[in-house]
C-alpha cells in the first residue's frame, strides 16, 4: 500500500452540494434560494432576534437602571460582612482568647480570612475575649468590655485599592 492508494471509509464523505451550475444540474438559475426577496440576495437574511416587524423582546423588555447587586453595573463601593454572635464566640474561645479572622476560619465560623467580619450582640458573654474585626455593634462592644474583653478594628478594604476608616 501506498500514499496514493489511501481512500477515506466508504459513505464517511459527502459531496458538496454545487450550486449555480446550469439549468441541468438541478440547482441552477435561483441556487435553492426560491425567486426574490431578502433572502435570495447575497448577505441578505435577517437577524436571529427578528420577529417580522413586531417589536422585539429584546426592545420591548425595561431597561436596567441604577446599581445592582448583581448586575452587570456592580456598586463596586459596597462592602460585604459575614456576621458573628456572640454566643458562638462564647461557645468556640476559651478564657483570654485573640478572637481574629483567622482564628474565625479555623473555628468554621467564616469561610475566608480575606472576608470583612461584623461581629453582633446575640447571646451573652462570661468570659474576656480579645476581638479583633472589620466592624463591631455597640451592643456587642459593651458587653465584651463589661467582662473585661477588648475590641480592635481592622481596617475595611472597599476594593483592592482603597483602604476606609
Amino acid at each position: 500500500m501506498q500514499l496514493h492508494d489511501l481512500r477515506p471509509a466508504e459513505g464517511s464523505t459527502k459531496k458538496r452540494k454545487r450550486v449555480g451550475r446550469g439549468t441541468g444540474s438541478g440547482k441552477g438559475k435561483t441556487s435553492t434560494r426560491g425567486t426574490k426577496g431578502q433572502n435570495s440576495r447575497s448577505g441578505g437574511g435577517t437577524r436571529p432576534t427578528h420577529e417580522g416587524g413586531q417589536l422585539p423582546l429584546v426592545k420591548r423588555l425595561p431597561k436596567l437602571r441604577g446599581i445592582s447587586k448583581r448586575g452587570s453595573n456592580k456598586n463596586i463601593f459596597k462592602v460585604f460582612y459575614t456576621a458573628v454572635n456572640l454566643d458562638a464566640l462564647e461557645r468556640l474561645f476559651d478564657n483570654d482568647a485573640y478572637v481574629t479572622p483567622e482564628s474565625l476560619v479555623s473555628a468554621g465560623l467564616v469561610g475566608s480570612p480575606k472576608q470583612h467580619v461584623v461581629v453582633l450582640a446575640r447571646g451573652d458573654v462570661a468570659k474576656p475575649l480579645h476581638i479583633k474585626a472589620h466592624r463591631v455593634s455597640e451592643a456587642a462592644r459593651q458587653k465584651i468590655e463589661a467582662v473585661g474583653g477588648s475590641v480592635e478594628l481592622l481596617p475595611v478594604t472597599i476594593n483592592k485599592h482603597m483602604p476606609r476608616s
